[in-house]
């Protein structure tokens, strides 16, 4: 936390040096009530000029305490908005450089929270924290030293039901307790991540009756959340309220005027002198109560910190020293093996060549590496063993800007942006006119539906242009269309596509197509029969390639692939009144 913080060492100086003068006048008036008591109760004629002096010095300290303490405040506040500021622009930062990847092995609720909730946490220490923790020190200190000059007796007697809090502290701190506090934080993210995914999967979990499994999720990290703040609570609620009890100021008054008496009765003190301990006394345990809620905010600030370290210190995608622009845009993987986890490998041995003007399709049952091999191409991860190759250039070798001007990539789980759906289509492209947005948009076909909006290509995803799932995937199929990237890698982009507006697709990526390097996930016969090459995976490794029809031939597993898919999809045929254009293959 203190590395991260150093940049802002003077600003959290000057909050703790107007804090410092602040809980230093805070005194005065305190000490004004003092002398005002001694100098009533004493014997000698009143001073008139004396008394106002004291009271206007009381009114001077208490006018700078309020000076100070706003001051304080306000530069504690502006550097907190700086520090978030600062946090979250160093995060955005840092997960614009990280592999894509990396996105798909986190939940996106924990990820939220740090960005969001976490950066938040910082707050209290830095807006409320250095202040009170100055003033919590700064008080008592000040204090006991004018405490002892008057009798050190009964101040020994005063800080007794300090001692004894101070001796509750460690036991906050066992590894028990900092394990339960660390419990506590992990079961707050599980919601998170939970209500996360039940809000974004609502519409399809009732659609489909499946509400109860959702709710049982989210009820599920809820009830091990309540499970963990019982014990939370019980392992620490004893220790909090013994040391609230002996900071009280009934406990602390009680303390004092025993001690106090027991000194006045045997003739070792003066009544008046029990006054300043009533006092100051009591003003010891409000900053320490101050202190105890400091700490709190310091170790939450910290957790809060290191989840944010974690995130900033995850490794950025390596950018070559020299960047090597490719020469064209032949895609060539050799030897290519990958593994999320050190001892599985998703991909074993892959040896492909995407030659451009070309449609490669990946088929393969679930889980055969389809989407994994996909993902290299955009290097959203590097292989582990082998290389992948753009235009004879090991991608590792090639810019990250070069890269994705080259490399144009449409996901199945599409996320738009809250902008307009003009500025979606054109995120690739941002200087393009509206005329060719509109073309992309008409060979996405979606073009007709954008104008249905109640701004046409100005409406504001999220705002006043609700689309569907389908109709996201279009917009983004038209973002694909309209940037010239001549490598474009589809993961199953008609997947919620509806069949006209899938055979558009098809047409408008025939049109397209040229000189292109063409990459699909195919779970479809009408892809398959369009594309020119066939890669069949199967267990991470190629058992298959070739021309569709050649492949058939063959009589191998793809025949296989291929009638199994057909019958599944024979109904489907006859709703189309027609015969798939997949049945007899290229």
């Amino acid at each position: 936390m203190g590395q991260l913080l150093r940049p802002y060492v003077r600003n959290f100086a000057v909050v703790v040096v107007l804090q410092v003068v602040g809980a230093l006048a805070g005194l005065a008036p305190l000490l004004a009530v003092v002398e005002l008591g001694r100098t009533l109760l004493s014997s000698d004629p009143v001073d008139h000029h004396h008394v106002w002096a004291v009271v206007i010095a009381g009114a001077a300290g208490l006018f700078v305490r309020l000076l100070c303490t706003a001051a304080s405040t306000a530069v504690g506040h502006i550097l907190d908005g700086k520090v978030q500021l600062t946090f979250r622009r160093q995060l955005a930062a840092r997960l614009g450089r990280v592999p894509i990847g990396w996105f798909s092995q986190r939940r996106t609720g924990e990820l939220a929270k740090v960005v969001g909730e976490d950066v938040s946490a910082v707050h209290p220490f830095i807006a409320h924290t250095p202040g009170e923790l100055t003033s919590a020190f700064v008080v008592p200190i000040a204090s006991l030293i004018y405490l002892f000059t008057v009798d050190w007796r009964l101040t020994l007697i005063t800080l007794a039901p300090i001692i004894i809090a101070f001796t509750l502290v460690p036991l906050m701190q066992t590894p028990t307790r900092v394990r339960e506090q660390e419990e506590f934080d992990n079961g707050m993210g599980r919601i998170s991540s939970s209500v996360v995914e039940f809000v974004q999967g609502i519409s399809v979990v009732k659609a489909f009756g499946g509400s109860g499994r959702s709710h049982r999720k989210f009820l599920d990290a809820a009830n091990d959340f309540v499970a963990i703040f019982y014990k939370w609570v019980h392992g620490i609620s004893k220790i909090a309220a013994g040391m609230q009890l002996v900071l009280s100021p009934p406990f602390v008054l009680l303390v004092e005027l025993i001690g106090g008496a027991a000194l006045i009765t045997h003739g070792g003190m003066a009544p008046a002198d029990l006054l300043p301990f009533l006092l100051l006394g009591l003003g010891l345990t409000a900053p320490l109560a101050a202190l105890s809620h400091g700490f709190d905010d310091i170790q939450g600030a910290a957790r809060a910190v290191g989840r944010i370290k974690d995130v900033l210190a995850v490794p950025s995608l390596p950018e070559p020293a020299h960047p090597v622009a490719p020469q064209g845009h032949r895609v060539e993987l050799r030897d290519v093996r990958f593994g999320y986890e050190a001892d599985h490998e998703v991909l074993r041995g892959v040896d492909l060549v995407l030659e451009p003007g070309t449609v490669t399709a990946i088929v393969g049952p679930s889980g055969s590496g389809k989407s994994t091999l996909v993902q290299l191409l955009p290097r959203f991860f590097d292989p582990t063993h082998g290389s992948v190759l753009l235009g004879g250039v090991d991608l590792r070798e090639v810019g990250s800007r070069e890269l994705y001007r080259t490399v144009s990539f449409v996901f199945q789980d599409v996320r738009l942006l809250r902008a307009s759906i003009a500025d979606n289509i054109a995120l690739a492209a941002p200087h393009a006119e509206l005329d060719e947005v509109v073309r992309a948009a008409k060979l996405a076909n979606i073009h007709d539906r954008i104008l249905e909006l109640p701004r046409g290509y100005e409406s504001v995803v999220g705002e006043d242009a609700g689309l569907s799932g389908g109709e996201a995937q279009r917009i983004s199929i038209a973002r694909a269309l309209l940037t010239a990237a001549p490598v474009l890698v589809l993961d199953e982009a008609t997947a919620f596509a509806d069949p006209q507006t899938e055979q558009a697709v098809r047409r408008a990526l025939a049109t397209l197509e040229g000189d292109r390097t063409v990459l699909v996930i195919a779970h479809r016969l009408e892809t398959v029969a369009d594309a020119d090459t066939v890669v069949m995976l199967e267990d991470g490794a190629v058992v298959e390639h070739g021309r569709p029809a050649d492949l058939l031939e063959a009589n191998g597993k793809f025949a296989a692939f291929w009638q199994s898919h057909r019958s599944a999809v024979a109904d489907e045929i006859d709703t189309r009144g027609g015969v798939l254009q997949g049945d007899e293959p290229r």
